[in-house]
């Protein structure tokens, strides 16, 4: 089953998101990255609502006691899998666990009244874990402290007295006397908090999907993410926006235009000139699938979507020295593995310029077969290409590219994108737009070098 954590080392927008969340706890961090790819549109529309709960409390000022109450705990929270794994196969814990677990018992509890404080109790359960506290509160302090008690065994107090009072000599053989009984209570301890065990590590695991879900609800609210709707198997993006390249512009000045795209079954070509944001598009359409299907809502205006099984990038120089692989055949490997993956599973497929290394002749009849191949399957495939006349049929797409009459200052790869328009068009052409040497003359490239281009072309 594919992971959060599996993803983000094959996809830069998603590992992006993993750092621009805010998390309270490890727990909660650890609980995103083994967060599956869910393929399930009710299990997908659950994780959407949990996270819209969140929303509706958040800046709220009548849940902000509630809410910061709730934040303190999980900032409390600490990891206990090993602890409780321990505790389920009957090992004996160490002193300072048995404190961590009666430090979770305390917290959770608080963090049960601060969800019901918020009318999350119900979406969000929590198991009562009194008993658990009490078995390690046995004088009823209330606090969150813990050591081997004296009421724990009625030979601990005299010989504790004892020792407050004893010389070197006697005060070693004193600690031994000690350390067995200490031991002797641990080992009951552990055996009477073993029932317990299923309940604590349930309530663990729910502390960190909390931890996690207002993480996703704080990101939410700050990027102004939408939850997708379902609509009869339609797919479309309203609006939609890359976050990281988004935030980068507006860093620097630069303006930043969404773009709306409808996804359907079978193969979209897309064409465009060079620098037309066609492998952005790539990234923000399969950046904005996953984060649906890890239960994300995304940055668009609108979406209507789908799940499919996977996500698969095709997109950028895959060569690995490593391995012995060029460019073409560690991409030629991996669109093979799609087509024959696409067989068997509904996948949205993007592929970036396929066979752009190696000679056009083979290059072009190698679009021809993946489109051919992929056409017929129930994927949903984005191929962005610079080749023309492909003969397949598909539907076809084009970035309409620049806008000339916008282009009042000389032209830089600094400013280039303030005079281009991303929209996508429906194109009938079969021709893919030719505007290398265009860009080379508003760019002012050598004129020499323009004019014999031209020559040759």
């Amino acid at each position: 089953m594919m992971t959060f954590q599996q993803k983000t080392k094959e996809v830069p927008g998603l590992l992006y998101v993993a750092e621009s969340m805010e998390f309270m706890s490890s727990a909660g961090r650890r609980r995103m990255m083994e967060q599956p790819l869910l393929t399930d549109a009710a299990a997908i529309d659950a994780s959407q609502e949990d996270v819209q709960a969140f929303r509706t409390v958040l800046g709220n000022e009548e849940y902000a006691l509630a809410t910061n109450k709730l934040r303190h705990q999980l900032m409390q929270l600490h990891d206990l899998q090993t602890s409780l794994s321990s505790l389920r196969s009957h090992v004996v814990l160490e002193e300072v666990e048995l404190f961590e677990i009666k430090v979770f018992a305390h917290l959770c509890g608080h963090a049960r009244q601060a969800l019901e404080a918020m009318a999350l109790a119900a979406r969000f359960p929590l198991p009562d874990l009194q008993e658990v506290f009490r078995l390690l509160d046995p004088d009823g302090t209330g606090i969150p402290t813990f050591y081997v008690y004296d009421s724990y065994d009625i030979r601990l107090a005299p010989l504790r007295r004892r020792m407050k009072e004893a010389d070197e000599v006697e005060m070693a053989s004193l600690l031994v006397e000690q350390n067995e009984i200490q031991l002797q209570v641990v080992t009951r301890l552990c055996d009477r908090l073993h029932p317990y065990a299923d309940a604590l590590s349930s309530a663990l695991e729910q502390m960190a999907y909390i931890d996690f879900t207002l993480a996703r609800a704080v990101l939410a609210e700050a990027w102004q993410l939408v939850p997708p709707v379902h609509d009869g198997g339609r797919r479309s993006l309203r609006q939609l926006v890359n976050p990281r390249l988004k935030q980068h512009n507006e860093a620097v000045g630069l303006r930043y235009q969404p773009v709306d795209i409808d996804l359907v079954e079978g193969v979209t070509l897309v064409t465009g000139a060079n620098m037309a944001g066609k492998t952005v598009l790539l990234k923000s359409v399969g950046t904005a699938q996953l984060m649906y299907q890890f239960g994300f809502p995304i940055p668009c205006y609108q979406a209507v979507m789908e799940p499919v099984d996977d996500v698969v990038f095709c997109i950028g120089d895959e060569q690995n020295e490593m391995n012995g692989l060029s460019s073409f055949a560690s991409e030629i490997t991996r669109i093979s593995d799609v087509v024959c993956r696409s067989r068997e599973e509904r996948l949205l497929v993007l592929i970036d310029e396929p066979a752009r290394t190696t000679n056009p002749v083979e290059g072009k009849a190698l679009v021809q077969a993946i489109v051919t191949l992929l056409q017929e399957s129930r994927c949903l495939t984005l191929l962005t290409t610079h080749y023309s006349q492909l003969g397949v049929p598909c539907r076809r797409l084009r970035v309409k590219g620049f806008v000339e009459n916008l282009v009042d200052v000389p032209l830089t790869a600094q400013n280039i994108n303030r005079f281009i328009d991303y929209s996508l068009v429906a194109d009938d052409s079969d021709e893919a737009p030719q505007e290398a040497l265009r860009i080379a003359e508003m760019l002012t490239c050598d004129t020499e070098l323009v004019a014999t281009a031209r020559q040759f072309l």
